[in-house]
């Protein structure tokens, strides 16, 4: 069986280090794991009322998180919790009532910042409303990064062997995770 991964990240930034923290993780990844990064830049601001005529560009983020198996967040830290867009993002994902995307799908959550707490607050607030969302979310390890160019590079190449172990400890978790929950 192969696994296809949704990959979230909730930075805009062209030269986003969680989307490099992303790329980093993907490399580690087992054969049988694909991903594709889900953009959320192009999503309106969500109002309730797009519902009774949903964007296509909101359709199509949908499609594309029913489509996969399991999510995977990479998210900033934005004056101690996530940004905006992401929650946007969350919101437009649960949406239209009873039209939930998100529900039942397993998930893990990292990040990176510049601060010395990695993106701990924002993994929290994000968590709570995951948790809300239905989204299974793995709990061990946690992984609250501090962006350091000597560990991970702005492509995402994995410089430091201790992080590639730190990370390679994350991806084995999380594969085993999504296996877990998509065998129940």
């Amino acid at each position: 069986m192969s696994y296809r991964i949704a990959v979230v990240v909730g930075s805009l930034r062209s030269a986003s280090t969680n989307r490099a923290l992303a790329h980093a993780v993907i490399s580690l990844a087992p054969a049988d794991f694909s991903f594709e990064f889900v953009e959320i830049g192009e999503l309106p601001l969500y109002s309730q009322d797009y519902d009774a005529n949903f964007p296509e560009v909101a359709k199509r983020f949908k499609q594309s998180i029913e489509a996969a198996d399991a999510l995977l967040f990479v998210t900033p830290e934005y004056n101690r919790s996530i940004p905006g867009v992401l929650k946007n993002a969350l919101d437009w994902g649960s949406r239209p009532w009873g039209s939930n995307s998100w529900s039942g799908k397993p998930g893990a959550v990292l990040g990176t910042s510049p601060g010395a707490t990695g993106t701990a607050l924002a993994q929290q607030h994000l968590r709570n409303v995951l948790a809300y969302l239905d989204v299974k979310t793995l709990g061990q390890p946690e992984m609250f990064i501090k962006h350091d160019p000597a560990r991970i590079d702005d492509q995402g190449q994995i410089v430091s062997e201790d992080t590639r172990k730190f990370l390679q400890g994350f991806v084995d978790r999380y594969a085993g995770w999504v296996r877990l929950l998509k065998s129940a």
